[in-house]
C-alpha cells in the first residue's frame, strides 16, 4: 500500500525533461512581457510628467500675456492724451490715442452704454462680444475673453468709461504665443480652453474627449489648459513599473535556470527505481489518446436551439387614435383613445424600433395616476413580446425613469405619465438609446401600428422588478450637500414626486415639511401643476404658518418645479432658470444656455452679462433636449418649470434635481432665499394664460394667426407660435401640445405697456376666433 502511494506522488523525470523546452519558453516570454510591461508605465509615468509640467507652463505663458495686455489697456486709458481726448467727447481721438504704439490691434472702438445698436440684431453682432462689453459695464477692471467678432475669432479687451465702453481687438496669437512655443511630449495633448470652446490644440488631437481630467485654471481669466496623455495599462496581475520589472528580473533566472538543466548544466534529483517505474508507464500523449479513441461528435443542442426571430404581429382589431401622437411624447384620455390594447400596439413599436437597433433592455416606470398599472402591464407585454427585456422600477417620477436608464445601462425608457394633465390622461414620455422621441419618431410609431409594421420575437424578453429610487437619492447627495439648513415646505399635489421629493431633499440637509405628498391618482386636494398659481395658494399659507424659508411644488410626474417664497410670492420658472444661468456661468465661462419661447425678455441680457451664450428655442421637453445635445448646451430651461441641466448631470429634465440645485444656491449665500430671489430681474408679467379651444384646432388657429399678423414696431419671432418684442415688452401665441389649449405670455417694462400688448393679441385673436373666451 505505502509503495503504490509513493508512486502516485511522485514527479516523473521523463515528464520534467520533456517539459523543459517549452518551461523554458514560457519563463522568457514572460519575463519578456514583464519587462516590457515595466519600461511602457515607466515610459507613460514620464510622459505624464512631461505633459504636466507642459500644461503649467503654458497655463503661465497665458496668464502673463492677458495680464500683460489688460494692463496695456489700463495703462492706456490712465494716459494723459486718452484722458484728455474723453474728456472733451472726442472718441476719435480717443481711439487714435489708444492706439498709437500698440502692437497687433486690429480694431479699437467706444460704443454708448445702452448697446442699442448692438441688441437690434445681436446674433449678427456676436452673442460673445456682447457679453464682453456687458462684462466691462458691470465690473471696475478690464474684461477680456477670446471672442467671435464677425468671421475671425479674437482677443478681446474692453473696459468701461464714462462716455460708454472701450473694445479692442487683438489678434489670437497676442494671447496664445506662449501657449504655441510651449514644448509637448509625443503622443500628448494640450487645449487652451474657454468655456466648451477650444482655442487652440496641440498634439495628439484624439484625447481631447478626456482632457478636462488635468485640466489647469489659467488664474481668474475663465480660460484653461487642458492636458491628456493616452491610458495607460497596468501591467500583468496589476504589477506597476518597478514590481513588473522585479518579477522579469526572477523569470528570467528561472528560464535560465531551466535551460542549463535542459542542456545538462545542472541535474535533477534521481528518484531511485519506482521512479523509473512510473517513467516507462508513462501515460499516452493528448495526440496519442486522440488516435486511440476519436472524440465524441458535437452535441446537436445547439443546432436545434431556438433563434430569436421575428414575424410580423397578427393583426388586432384595435382602433389607434393618431391624435395621440403628440410633439414629444403620447398623450391620451384613458377609456377613450387609451386602453391596455392600445399601450401593447406602442409596447409592439417601441420595441420594433429598439430591436432595428439592436437595442435589448429597457426601463419602465409610472406615475401614480389609477390607471397606470393596466398601462403598464399592456405596454410590458408588447415590449416583451417584441423581445426586449424590461426592468419594471415601479412607482417612480418620469426623471428617476430616466435615471434609470442610464444607471442600469439601458439607454432606453418609458414613463407611463399623464404629467400635469387632469387624471383621465396618461401618456408616454420614451427614451430610445439616449435620444428622446419626438416629431417624425413619434409619428413613425403610430405609422408602425397603422401599417402593421410590427414584429414579434420567437423568444420573448425577460421581466424583472428593481427599485432605483435609493440609487438615485445617493448620486444626488453625493453630488449636492447644503452649506447650512433651510426649512422647505414641499408640496407634491399627491403626484408621485411626493414619494420621493421629502426624503431627497432631508438626504441633501434640508428640514422639509411635506404637503400632500401622499400619492393619490385622484389629485383631491389641487391639480399638481405648479405653472398654474392657484395650485399653489395651499402651499403659500403652509410656508408663511410654519415660517419656512421657501416653498417648492412638483407636478405630477415630477419633473417640473415651481416655487414661493417666504412672503407668498411666486418665482416665475424664468427667472429661476437666471439664477441657475448665473450659477453655472461661474464654471463654464461662454457655456450656452437655452430658454424657450415663453421666458422673459430680460434673459438675453442677462445672460449675457454673465458671460454665457444665449439662445431661445421650441417649447417641449423633448425639443429642448435634442436642442441641447446638438449644440452642447449646459443648462436649458422652460417657462413650464422644467430645467435641464448637463453641468454635473444628464441634461434630462428633473424637478427634484433642480430643486436640490437651487437649495445649494440659496444655502451658499449670507442673504435669505428671499433677499436672494428678489434680486433677479423682473418686470411686469402675466403666468401663462391657457385658452381653450377644440380638440384638433390650437396649431391651425395660430397658424392663420401667424399669417395675418402684423404688429408695427415689433420684432417677430416664429420658432414656437408667434412672439412680438417691442422695446418696452412682449406677448406670445402657441400652439399646446400636449392638450386643446393656445398658451399665451405677456411681459413689460410696466402696466400701461403690458395692457398694450395683450389688447394687440387679443383684439387680433378675436377677429380670427370670435367663439373663443379670453378673459386676459
Amino acid at each position: 500500500m505505502n509503495t503504490t502511494n509513493e508512486s502516485r506522488t511522485r514527479i516523473p523525470v521523463g515528464d520534467l525533461r520533456r517539459a523543459l523546452p517549452l518551461a523554458t519558453v514560457l519563463l522568457a516570454l514572460l519575463a519578456g512581457l514583464m519587462a516590457w510591461s515595466g519600461v511602457r508605465q515607466w515610459r507613460d509615468a514620464r510622459l505624464g510628467e512631461d505633459v504636466e509640467r507642459a500644461r503649467d507652463a503654458a497655463a503661465a505663458a497665458v496668464l502673463s500675456t492677458y495680464d500683460a495686455q489688460t494692463r496695456q489697456l489700463a495703462s492706456r486709458l490712465a494716459s494723459e492724451p486718452v484722458k484728455a481726448a474723453l474728456a472733451a467727447g472726442d472718441t476719435a481721438a480717443a481711439v487714435a490715442a489708444l492706439r498709437e504704439g500698440w502692437a497687433g490691434v486690429e480694431h479699437a472702438e467706444i460704443l454708448e452704454g445702452s448697446l442699442d445698436a448692438a441688441y437690434q440684431d445681436p446674433a449678427a453682432y456676436g452673442f460673445a462680444k456682447l457679453a464682453l462689453l456687458e462684462a466691462a459695464m458691470q465690473g471696475d477692471a478690464v474684461a477680456a475673453r477670446v471672442i467671435k467678432d464677425g468671421e475671425a475669432t479674437a482677443f478681446g479687451l474692453a473696459a468701461a468709461v464714462p462716455q460708454g465702453v472701450v473694445y479692442v481687438r487683438l489678434p489670437l496669437s497676442q494671447l496664445t504665443q506662449g501657449f504655441d512655443a510651449v514644448a509637448i511630449s509625443g503622443g500628448g495633448y494640450l487645449a487652451l480652453r474657454q468655456g466648451g470652446f477650444s482655442v487652440r490644440e496641440r498634439g495628439n488631437a484624439g484625447l481631447r474627449d478626456g482632457a478636462e481630467v488635468m485640466a489647469h485654471a489659467v488664474g481668474r481669466t475663465g480660460l484653461r489648459v487642458a492636458a491628456a496623455v493616452p491610458d495607460s495599462e497596468s501591467g500583468p496581475l496589476g504589477l506597476e513599473a518597478i514590481p513588473a520589472l522585479v518579477a522579469a528580473v526572477v523569470l528570467a533566472a528561472l528560464a535560465v535556470l531551466a535551460l542549463l538543466v535542459m542542456r545538462g548544466g545542472v541535474r535533477l534529483p534521481t528518484f531511485g527505481k519506482k521512479a523509473a517505474v512510473v517513467e516507462e508507464a508513462d501515460e499516452p500523449t493528448l495526440g496519442e489518446a486522440l488516435l486511440r479513441e476519436p472524440p465524441p461528435p458535437p452535441s446537436s443542442r445547439a443546432a436545434t436551439a431556438p433563434k430569436d426571430t421575428y414575424t410580423q404581429a397578427e393583426p388586432k382589431a384595435v382602433e389607434v387614435d393618431p391624435g395621440i401622437f403628440r410633439a414629444y411624447d403620447i398623450r391620451g384620455i384613458v377609456g377613450q383613445t387609451l386602453s391596455v390594447d392600445v399601450a401593447e400596439l406602442i409596447g409592439l413599436a417601441i420595441g420594433s424600433v429598439m430591436r432595428e437597433e439592436d437595442l435589448a433592455d429597457i426601463v419602465v416606470g409610472r406615475d401614480g395616476r389609477l390607471s397606470g398599472p393596466d398601462l403598464v402591464g399592456g405596454l410590458i407585454e408588447g415590449l416583451r413580446k417584441a423581445g426586449r427585456n424590461v426592468i419594471d422600477i415601479g412607482l417612480a417620477p418620469t426623471p428617476v425613469a430616466y435615471f434609470g436608464a442610464y444607471h442600469l445601462r439601458t439607454g432606453s425608457c418609458v414613463a407611463v405619465t399623464g404629467s400635469h394633465n387632469p387624471p383621465d390622461y396618461n401618456g408616454f414620455k420614451i427614451v430610445v438609446g439616449g435620444q428622446t422621441l419626438s416629431g417624425d419618431a413619434i409619428t413613425d410609431l403610430y405609422e408602425r401600428i397603422r401599417d402593421n409594421r410590427l414584429h414579434v420575437a420567437n423568444v420573448r424578453g425577460d421581466l424583472q422588478q428593481r427599485d432605483v429610487s435609493g440609487d438615485y437619492i445617493q448620486r444626488i447627495a453625493d453630488d449636492v450637500q447644503l452649506d447650512r439648513p433651510l426649512k422647505v415646505v414641499v408640496d407634491a399635489g399627491n403626484g408621485v414626486a411626493g414619494d420621493i421629493a421629502p426624503q431627497l431633499l432631508e438626504t441633501i440637509g434640508a428640514e422639509v415639511i411635506p404637503l400632500y405628498c401622499d400619492v393619490d391618482g385622484t389629485f383631491p386636494n389641487h391639480h399638481p401643476d405648479p405653472s398654474e398659481p392657484h395650485n399653489l395658494e395651499d402651499l403659500i399659507q403652509t410656508v408663511k404658518r410654519f415660517d419656512a424659508d421657501i416653498g417648492l411644488a412638483f407636478d405630477g410626474d415630477g419633473d417640473r418645479l415651481g416655487v414661493v417664497t417666504k412672503e407668498g410670492a411666486i418665482i416665475f420658472p424664468d427667472r429661476l432658470l437666471m439664477l441657475f444661468a448665473a450659477d453655472v456661468l461661474e464654471r463654464n465661462p461662454g457655456a450656452l444656455i437655452i430658454y424657450d419661447v415663453k421666458c422673459t425678455g430680460k434673459m438675453q441680457g442677462w445672460v449675457l452679462r454673465h458671460g454665457g451664450t444665449p439662445m431661445m428655442w421650441k417649447t417641449g421637453h423633448s425639443l429642448i433636449k435634442a436642442k441641447m445635445r446638438e449644440t452642447g448646451a449646459e443648462l436649458a430651461g422652460e417657462m413650464s418649470g422644467h430645467f435641464f441641466f448637463q453641468e454635473r448631470w444628464y441634461g434630462f429634465d428633473d424637478g427634484l434635481y433642480s430643486a436640490a440645485r437651487l437649495l445649494e444656491i440659496l444655502a451658499n449665500r449670507a442673504e435669505t432665499p428671499s433677499e436672494v430671489l428678489a434680486e433677479l430681474p423682473d418686470g411686469v408679467s402675466t403666468p401663462e394664460i391657457k385658452v381653450a379651444v377644440d380638440e384638433g384646432t390650437p396649431h391651425a388657429i395660430v397658424e392663420r394667426f401667424v399669417e395675418g399678423a402684423s404688429f408695427e414696431g415689433a420684432r417677430l419671432s416664429t420658432i414656437d407660435g408667434l412672439r412680438a418684442d417691442w422695446d418696452d415688452g412682449w406677448g406670445l401665441v402657441r400652439a399646446s401640445n400636449t392638450t386643446p389649449i393656445l398658451v399665451l405670455r405677456f411681459e413689460a417694462d410696466n402696466n400701461q405697456a403690458l395692457e398694450r400688448i395683450k389688447t394687440e393679441f387679443r383684439t387680433r385673436l378675436q377677429a380670427l376666433a370670435p367663439e373663443l373666451t379670453m378673459t386676459f
